[in-house]
């Protein structure tokens, strides 16, 4: 609808307005870099899904999601039997109840970890990250070292893609580590993509090919939004780098398996227990709240909460009024918690409590790391590979899951503006 995409441009331009409030020096604001950062998200996104061909190509992923689901719950099935997905003993009644998260979609992590790895030692990834390493580069004006670690964020996640620069990281500035930081949070590993997928997909048409352009294009959304709030000193041309994959290096086929089976496992646990720990606190808090009087004829929870908080930030993205409570509750889960629990109570809405606009608007808005415990990890990562940057770390630590947000805000108001 034309109004609804007019909301989606008017949110375009608050939140970019909201990162230029929160710069360091608002003087340094660039027009040419907010309109080259719009333009790219905007022409990739057409591109990648109004173009017939490459829609086609997207959709035809979803094949390697089927597969490698299948390829995961042969191995869980074998390892846990009919928790895993294998073949039941007994009659079942309710299919939907025998569906056991730990044991049947998790494990994808390891597949998909030792899979990246596999691909790395191959020189098929580093192909793919040094080619859109040089286009952030060439179109967003940064540096080699800070263009190489964003564009193999999205390849192989926010606290191993440092390391491909790490000779360089004690010389970054300070605007350039925000950056890295930010588009680290801004979007999501391809470890976990297909996870994602596998959720959404039942939901979602072509759940793979949408979370893949979402983590693309929230690059230049992160890359202009840290640039907006942490502005680079005048004349900076940017740390360069050589473009060496050589602190990544697996020394065979089989230790790439190895090392990237023993990676992904330390993911899963620790995805896991935050999904434990987590919803459990929420539970608590939710508990604790039911005690107070209901409000407005509901009882009060911390979703709820959520979804005022979040509500004008979703509206932005181009929700419509009516829906905006629910989206800003997915919003505030992502936040709070993570974007799998998001995606999860996305996959699980009611029939009707988001339109497909509305709800492919929140897979977009959704795709990204920006949430407390993604922060913790990406600090204590950074902080352990240069030491000597642990307070600018640290200090650049809360205003980077601001950043990360506004990121991911901004590719879901480019959806809602072109759908």
């Amino acid at each position: 609808m034309p109004w609804l995409s007019l909301q989606s441009a008017l949110g375009l331009a608050v939140i970019v307005c909201i990162a230029w409030g929160l710069s360091e020096r608002r003087g340094a604001f660039s027009t040419r870099l907010v309109l080259t950062g719009i333009a790219i998200q905007i022409g990739v996104a057409l591109l990648l899904l109004k173009v017939p061909a490459t829609r086609e190509a997207l959709l035809a992923l979803n094949a390697a999601v089927d597969a490698l689901t299948k390829a995961t719950q042969a191995g869980t099935g074998f390892v846990f039997g009919y928790l895993g997905g294998g073949p039941a003993p007994y009659e079942v009644t309710q299919p939907a109840n025998s569906f056991v998260l730990g044991f049947q979609a998790l494990p994808l992590v390891l597949v998909m970890s030792a899979l990246s790895a596999l691909l790395w030692h191959w020189g098929i990834l580093p192909k793919v990250t040094r080619a859109f390493a040089f286009v952030l580069e060439r179109s967003m004006g940064i540096g080699g070292a800070v263009g190489l670690a964003s564009a193999s964020t999205m390849f192989v996640g926010m606290v191993e893609a440092p390391l491909l620069i790490r000779p360089h990281l004690e010389r970054l500035t300070r605007a350039e580590l925000f950056m890295m930081m930010t588009v680290g949070l801004a979007s999501v590993s391809g470890t976990v993509l297909v996870l994602y997928a596998s959720v959404l997909e039942p939901e979602v048409h072509g759940a793979l090919g949408q979370i893949l352009v979402a983590s693309l294009i929230s690059l230049p959304a992160g890359i202009t939004v840290a640039r907006l709030m942490v502005p680079e000193g005048e004349g900076f041309a940017g740390t360069g780098a050589t473009h060496d994959a050589s602190l990544l290096k697996y020394e065979s086929s089989m230790d790439a398996v190895t090392r990237g089976t023993v990676d992904g496992l330390y993911l899963l646990l620790n995805i896991l227990a935050m999904l434990i720990v987590m919803v459990a606190l929420v539970a608590l808090v939710n508990i604790m709240l039911g005690a107070l009087p209901d409000l407005w004829g509901a009882p009060m929870t911390l979703q709820r909460f959520f979804g005022w908080a979040f509500a004008p930030l979703v509206w932005l993205m181009g929700v419509p009024a009516s829906e905006m409570q629910t989206a800003g509750q997915l919003m505030g889960t992502k936040t709070i918690l993570n974007e799998f629990i998001a995606y999860i109570d996305l996959a699980h809405l009611p029939e009707g409590a988001l339109s497909p606009r509305s709800a492919l608007i929140m897979v977009y808005g959704l795709c990204g790391f920006a949430n407390l415990g993604s922060v913790g990890i990406l600090i204590g990562g950074l902080t352990a590979l240069a030491p000597s940057r642990r307070s600018d770390i640290v200090t650049l630590g809360t205003r980077a899951i601001v950043s990360g947000t506004l990121a991911t805000s901004m590719t879901g108001a480019v959806i809602g503006l072109i759908t």
